[in-house]
């Protein structure tokens, strides 16, 4: 007996006149049923999905459609369904996926009476609709979306498509869907950031369509997202209207209601003619943002940032207001959702090399091909009111007034001195009355209703604090024009998450004390902002707060949100008697008085420290209060009693306009000469910058009528402004900047005007009078920046200067709008750099100034500043280098100028040269550390854009990242392709130096480790590179300074240790799960013999299956580098692709980016929607885009069209492609060497080969970087990989790998390890080669073996090695250097002599190394050829001071003069006992009786002899006696061989083989 059904009861949709969309709940069971009774029988039903949901509903459908069956009819059998799963992602989205599914339906013999059904999001239902469509001339399809945007959008219109090579959905067509089934229990699996990039369209929708329902999506967001990200409690919640909570009514109402829009246009316009391309709104903007900045942002959250530019450009052309815009913006913050290019969101996902293709031009190419463009003319949807546009189909618009919309930053030119109309402009409501009104309304008892209210960045984050502790409701009325408040009485929850304040300075000091009220909901609650926000200071209110009982931590810098406010104990806000100090701020008056009603007793608040700042604004808040029924009393002018009690809401409250911004239109007709009136601000203004018409406008020469309410200014004639004087503006501070701009082009008066009473100016959004002396320079201006002011030099008009000025805005609204104003007038104008800090007070500034004021205003793309265009030279980019104090900076940064040729920054002795003062008495001084860090940062700037911007290493000092602007500074430097270096220190370590270390103050107990921990996410921030630092990783401190040094010119692009591709080229793989097991006896020299990288596959670690994960790889990383000087390939290969991983996208991406941070020179991604983003970020690092077919069905090498398509997509986010298949049969193995003859070359690189027992002919055929395995590996990461030596055997039997001879060239040399020595290393190769002597003593006798076709290379021994250079083509530098050549190598027809002797020495010593070879100093003994050799070993080393001993005096001086060139000091000598111990010792002459004295063994260093008969020569031997390190010189003699063997085979020599077979026959002779 089957079971019962369960039928949901649903809401149906009409579309193209049958009700064909179906909304429910778990709607498995009725999808069944009614496919069975309401649509034509099928033989044969087609079920496709994807793996992931595969896993999720296929056995539920397969066992509804059973029972469903059964119910229908159980007289007959039932019909077929098949189901068919695919790969999820884009990369199934092809005509390859299309051709096999149908091609799979024919071989399941389906006929033109099957139904296929998408399960899926909008890629399964592009794709199986387009089967359909196509498959037997169309059969029936259903669509069943899984996905809120395939619900609301791809699944309704009929369009079905697939990608291809040349771009997304261009190969397709209109299939309509017999039903549309929308089963909303589906949602509740989705990621909250799929379920927000659905609703992006369903907000769209209502933009356009439906107010009423814009309404409910604005109203209601807490309860929609609930109905989803908080999942179903019951399995059939929502079956029934009866079992439907009211979350999820909601949610079923907003998304059929978005469908009911769009399916009632497609029945009106289904081929797209008209009225479809409204649902295009923020569409033709957000689909340009898209094409640059996906896959990494999603489709939603570019249709959301293109939906407020486009509701800008409305607003711009007068039909929108800013209240439309306004309530757009946070209805879509409301979801999840950007809106901004500068939202956290994007930031954090896109690269920066995305984010810098997002240029306004680029921007507009884009939306140039789109298919809403007619010809060249763009057009856009464009909202008259929310809920409904202008036309039912959109509309022309100018490419100029786009672009004005889109560009970061604005164009103003002078506009004419010509007369005009009066004109009329109503700024929009005060921001300090509208965070008051909201307050006060939220925390009084019953409804308010706000008009007028400022509609900005600041007042948006006031409601949504209050939102979020639960204070109030908040609804609108009068489209958008008033709001409608609901007070909580001020029973206040604590927030779910921290309360991000951005830069909303006033929030975040007024809820500084609201949050103290909070009695329930959790323990504490965080108040944080952006970085400007966090340096802006809170200390006095925080202090009076903690004096008075609350909890209050700084969870950062001292002084400075982030706040945490702890809320336990039920101790709330105290109140009685509080003492504040309200010098710096009136606002931490207002906050504490706002609150005071509330508190536990009443308060007496008494205002210490000096003369209280901003008294009107203080008024204006007792007022405010007074009128929401709350009356303060003054006892004295710094003295406040408030009684206990709760605001009383008045019905209607109206915001003043904000006289601070009224003070912009007033200023321009001040400097224009015209005339302005702002009609609802007067002299009984609440507010204290009423006064500025007054009191400075009317000084200045300006004509100004005030009523109580209303102000009219006419200024006097363009250039006759007059100067001011001394003025004090305390009272209204905010307009001194508006004053400035005036008093620069007001010559008259004696030209200069000196503003007072504005130092809380300096704590602003920026330092605002400092950033009005930078500013005012660039227009010709002088100013002198005070402690509680600013003077100013006017210059007339037409003394500006001419060109136009690019001003930086600092983030700062007030700072663009007066500029802008100055810009009215100035010959050149000024482009103004950032256009949307106005949000903050004033979002339509911009068109009241173009539209009202007449002034010509154009988009600008502001171009990189000087330090982003000029900071290095191409050609030699400086490296800068940051981290904690004692990590090793300036250690490391002299070791790597040393051996790179760079100069030596110490950035704080740069500092104390160019201040004149130590760095202690710098911090002593009255300025204190704000004083050191303006110095640092200024001459950071300094170091990098003049005094050091190429060739050189600058360590910087600890602190350096603790200034925003040094972290921006560094951050601009980084994104012009300039490197920053962290040292990431083993912070034991660094204390154990710190405690040692008296040069500067002491850290405390533990305080260097909580110093670090703070710091570390701002370093991570302010570099792009990263190393670690940790003497106990193998090799120790040399080794260190070698990986520092192999980093530096990685970074800075001098030498990226890549593999030459023009010769067959391996990497082994190794798979042990912890890289220490390589480190034992040397076990990873002989692992890497033949190969030319090494691949970490870190998915293979035991590490990537523990916590802190990066930490545990990162060591992985350093102690292979410690061990290897092969480049490194780093992979994490994920299960689906044939390796081990199983976490998370975000896990890998965060471990693949790391790998790009540490240096590594490969990254292996896998080519999904995730690898153009790393791709992007790779810097020197080169991306290999591999795809692996572990089954070999699916990438086939031959007339394959999605491994043509993989090739694509590879291609364009890779550098190299790497294409695993798997062989089932020989001939696989063809047919890609076919391929790869066809798509590989130097320059488009290709690995492609198959995995398999099969597949091995493909791994020898590979042509570069085939991964390979070695015999002493416990395990091959690929089925039928081999090793290099299996590979070059087959390649020498198959004839792709001619036999060559080498020799040893010289006499005597019967004796010589040399063919002992090659020929064991050509064996353990696989190569075909062979090695022996060719005795002479002429070089002429050399010709024939040189010219012989076999002639692989040859070793030059005395007396050869100067008489042999004539039969040469050409010398490497060294071997020109030293003058003597030891190596032959045949180089494309020609001969090439180099010398590997000094290669030799610098190897041995480098392995021997005991003091840092910049610090240390070197003594040669001998003055013959191999000490040429030798001298030139010691300068490739760094080591800048060395003496020359030899017993025939002259020879010693003549090698001292040829090359004194290369180094410091580099001397003579004939006396041995009257040297001091050097450091190293390097012994060039035959052993004999000359006699070391012991002077010379002082201090513990090392010996090398180039003599290697005997083993111990009395070099050695005395050295060995005092304990110093040997090197004898059969060790060189292996070292310099192994070079040999690598410059003439281009593999990787096998070390250790060498080496036994040289000591094997050393022994034997000796």
């Amino acid at each position: 007996m089957a079971r019962a059904l369960k039928l949901a009861e649903v809401e149906r949709i009409p579309i193209l006149g049958t009700e064909s969309i179906v909304c429910g709940f778990h709607l498995v069971d009725y999808i069944w049923t009614d496919i069975f009774s309401s649509l034509p029988a099928a033989s044969t039903y087609v079920l496709i999905t994807d793996t992931n949901l595969a896993k999720l509903y296929l056995l539920k459908y397969q066992e509804s459609f059973q029972v469903a069956w059964a119910h229908h009819n159980q007289a007959s059998a039932a019909p077929r369904l098949l189901t068919h799963v695919l790969p999820p992602g884009e990369l199934s989205k092809s005509r390859a996926t299309k051709s096999a599914i149908e091609d799979w339906m024919f071989s399941e013999k389906c006929t033109r009476d099957t139904i296929v059904l998408a399960l899926g999001g909008g890629v399964i239902g592009d794709l199986v609709g387009y089967v359909a469509a196509t498959f037997m001339r169309g059969v029936g399809f259903i669509q069943i979306p899984t996905s809120l945007l395939a619900m609301v959008d791809s699944s309704i219109g009929g369009k079905t498509a697939v990608d291809t090579p040349a771009g997304k959905n261009l190969v397709g067509s209109f299939w309509q869907p017999k039903r549309i089934y929308m089963d909303m229990a589906v949602l509740s699996t989705l990621p909250p950031r799929e379920f927000s990039n659905g609703m992006a369209e369903v907000i769209k929708t209502a933009a356009i369509w439906d107010s009423a329902e814009f309404d409910v999506l604005e109203s209601s967001s807490v309860e929609i997202r609930r109905a989803v990200l908080s999942g179903t409690q019951d399995g059939d919640a929502g079956l029934t209207l009866a079992t439907r909570s009211a979350e999820q009514t909601l949610l079923q109402r907003v998304i059929a209601a978005s469908a009911r829009v769009k399916a009632y246009v497609v029945t009106h316009d289904e081929r797209e003619s008209g009225m479809r391309g409204l649902l295009n709104f923020g569409h033709t903007i957000g689909h340009a943002i898209e094409a640059i900045l996906s896959p990494q942002v999603l489709h939603g959250e570019c249709v959301a940032v293109g939906c407020v530019l486009e509701a800008e450009v409305a607003r711009r052309m007068g039909h929108l207001s800013e209240v439309g815009v306004a309530r757009l913006v946070r209805c879509l913050r409301a979801y999840g959702l950007p809106t901004t290019m500068d939202d956290p969101l994007i930031r954090g996902l896109a690269s920066s090399e995305q984010l810098a293709e997002v240029r306004p031009q680029r921007l507009m190419d884009v939306m140039g091909v789109d298919k809403k463009t007619v010809g060249t003319q763009k057009r856009l949807v464009v909202l008259k009111q929310l809920g409904a546009t202008l036309e039912l189909k959109p509309t022309n618009v100018s490419d100029a007034l786009i672009l004005e919309v889109i560009s970061a930053g604005v164009l103003v030119k002078p506009v004419d001195d010509v007369a005009v109309a009066e004109t009329v402009v109503v700024p929009p409501g005060s921001k300090s009355i509208s965070n008051r009104a909201l307050q006060l309304a939220a925390l009084g008892k019953g409804v308010c209703r706000l008009r007028n209210l400022l509609h900005s960045d600041d007042t948006q984050v006031m409601m949504a604090a209050l939102q979020a502790m639960g204070g109030c409701e908040f609804a609108w009325e009068d489209g958008g024009d008033t709001l409608v408040v609901t007070g909580g009485g001020g029973a206040l929850h604590a927030p779910a998450t921290e309360l991000y304040l951005g830069n909303a300075g006033t929030a975040a000091r007024f809820l500084t004390t609201t949050v103290n009220l909070i009695n329930s909901g959790g323990d504490s609650t965080v108040l944080t902002g952006n970085a400007r926000m966090k340096l802006r200071p809170c200390a006095p209110l925080v202090d009076a707060l903690r004096a008075n009982g609350c909890t209050i931590d700084y969870c950062e810098k001292q002084g400075s949100l982030p706040l945490r406010v702890s809320h336990f104990g039920g101790r709330g806000f105290p109140g009685g008697r509080i003492q504040l100090a309200a010098s710096v701020s009136s606002q931490y008056v207002s906050s504490i008085l706002l609150c005071a009603p509330y508190a536990q007793e009443p308060v007496r608040l008494e205002l210490v420290g000096g003369k209280v700042i901003s008294q009107p604004y203080i008024d204006m808040t007792l007022a405010m209060m007074a009128q929401f029924g709350c009356h303060v009393q003054r006892i004295s002018e710094t003295e406040y009693l408030v009684p206990i009690g709760a605001y009383v809401n008045p019905a209607e409250y109206v915001v003043e306009s904000d006289a601070s911004s009224a003070t912009y239109p007033l200023a321009f007709a001040a400097i224009t000469g015209r005339q302005c009136t702002v009609p609802n601000i007067g002299s009984a203004s609440l507010q204290g910058d009423a006064r500025f018409a007054v009191d400075v406008l009317r000084p200045m020469g300006c004509t100004v009528e005030q009523t109580a309410t209303s102000t009219t200014v006419r200024g006097p004639p363009r250039g006759q402004l007059q100067a001011l004087g001394d003025i004090d503006m305390e009272p209204m501070t905010d307009a001194f900047l508006t004053a400035s701009v005036l008093a620069a082009v007001a010559p008259g008066n004696g030209g200069v005007t000196r503003i007072r009473g504005i130092a809380n100016q300096h704590v602003k959004e920026c330092d605002r009078i400092q950033a009005m002396c930078t500013e005012l320079a660039r227009f010709g201006v002088s100013a002198v920046n005070h402690a509680d002011g600013i003077d100013v030099h006017a210059r007339p008009i037409d003394e500006l200067t001419s060109a136009t000025p690019s001003v930086h805005c600092y983030d700062d609204h007030r700072v663009a709008m007066s500029f802008s104003v100055l810009a009215c007038v100035a010959p050149g104008g000024a482009e103004l750099r950032e256009r949307r800090c106005v949000g903050k007070t004033w979002p339509q500034w911009w068109d009241v100034l173009a539209r009202d004021l007449g002034a010509p205003i154009a988009g600008a793309d502001p171009q990189a500043e000087h330090i982003e265009t000029e900071t290095v030279a191409a050609s030699s980019p400086s490296v800068v280098v940051i981290g904690m104090r004692g990590a090793g900076k300036s250690t490391l940064s002299k070791a790597a100028a040393s051996a790179l040729g760079l100069t030596f920054v110490d950035m704080d002795e740069y500092l104390e040269q160019q201040v004149g003062q130590t760095i202690p008495e710098i911090i002593a001084s009255e300025g204190g550390w704000p004083a050191f860090r303006a110095h640092e940062s200024r001459l950071l700037a300094q170091a990098l854009t003049k005094d050091f911007a190429t060739g050189a290493i600058i360590a910087c000092g600890g602190g350096v990242v603790e200034a925003p602007d040094n972290r921006a500074l560094l951050q601009r430097y980084m994104s012009s392709n300039g490197a920053v270096i962290c040292l990431t220190p083993n912070m034991d370590q660094v204390a154990e130096f710190l405690s040692l270390d008296k040069t500067r103050p002491a850290y405390a107990a533990g305080d260097a480790r909580d110093v670090y921990e703070r710091r570390k996410p701002l370093y991570k921030e302010a570099s792009n590179y990263e190393i670690l630092v940790d003497k106990r990783l193998p090799g120790a401190w040399p080794k260190i300074e070698q990986e520092f040094v192999r980093l530096v010119s990685f970074a800075s692009g001098r030498d990226c240790n890549r593999v030459d591709l023009a010769h067959s080229s391996y990497f082994v793989s190794l798979t042990a799960k912890d890289v220490g097991e390589y480190l034992e006896n040397d076990r990873l020299a002989a692992v890497t013999a033949g190969a030319h990288a090494v691949e970490l596959r870190a998915d293979l670690l035991a590490a990537i299956d523990e916590d802190d994960v990066l930490a545990k790889v990162q060591w992985q990383f350093a102690m292979l580098r410690h061990a290897t000087s092969l480049p490194v390939v780093f992979t994490v290969r994920t299960v689906a692709q044939g390796g081990a991983f199983r976490g998370s996208d975000d896990q890998r991406l965060s471990i693949l980016h790391a790998a790009i941070r540490w240096g590594a020179e490969y990254v292996d991604v896998e080519v999904d929607i995730h690898a153009a983003a790393l791709y992007a970020a790779r810097r020197n690092s080169l991306i290999i885009a591999s795809h692996h077919d572990p089954t070999g069905k699916q990438l086939r090498w031959s007339q394959c069209e999605f491994t043509t398509e993989i090739l694509h997509r590879a291609r364009a986010c890779g550098d190299i492609v790497k294409l695993i298949s798997f062989a089932n049969q020989w001939s696989d193995n063809m047919d890609c060497l076919e391929f790869v003859k066809r798509h590989h070359s130097l320059e488009t690189p290709l690995i492609a080969l198959n995995m398999g027992y099969e597949g091995q002919m493909s791994r020898v055929l590979c042509p570069v970087l085939t991964p390979v395995t070695h015999p002493l590996l416990a395990a091959k990461a690929a089925p039928g990989q081999i090793s290099v030596q299996q590979i070059n055997v087959v390649r020498a039997t198959a004839g792709l790998l001619p036999a060559r001879k080498m020799a040893l060239c010289g006499t005597p040399i019967q004796h010589s390890p040399s063919p002992a020595m090659h020929n064991a290393a050509f064996s353990a190769l696989g190569l075909p080669h062979v090695y022996g002597l060719f005795e002479t003593a002429e070089a002429s006798s050399l010709t024939d073996l040189f010219a012989a076709p076999e002639f692989g290379g040859a070793s030059i021994t005395i007396p050869l090695k100067q008489s042999v250079i004539p039969l040469l083509d050409q010398l490497t530098p060294a071997a020109r250097r030293i003058g003597a050549v030891n190596t032959v190598i045949p180089v494309g027809g020609k001969l090439l002599g180099d010398n590997t002797d000094y290669l030799g020495i610098v190897g041995c010593l480098r392995r021997s190394q005991v003091t840092a070879f910049p610090k240390a100093t070197a003594l040669v003994v001998g003055a013959g050829g191999t000490s040429r050799a030798a001298l030139y070993a010691l300068y490739t080393l760094g080591i800048g001071s060395v003496i020359v001993y030899n017993r025939t005096a002259q020879r010693a001086d003549e090698l001292v003069v040829e090359f004194s060139e290369l180094f410091t000091s580099l001397v003579a000598v004939s006396d041995l006992t009257a040297l001091e111990s050097p450091d190293y010792i390097v012994g060039t002459i035959p052993a004999s009786d000359l006699v070391y004295p012991d002077s010379l063994f002082a201090k513990v260093g090392v010996a090398l002899d180039m003599a290697y008969k005997p083993r111990w020569t009395p070099l050695l031997e005395s050295a060995q006696r005092h304990g110093w390190s040997v090197v004898p010189g059969v060790d060189v003699l292996i070292e310099q061989g192994i070079h040999q063997l690598e410059k003439w085979t281009h593999l990787t020599a096998p070390t250790k083989i060498m080496a036994d077979a040289v000591y094997t026959k050393y022994n034997a002779d000796n």
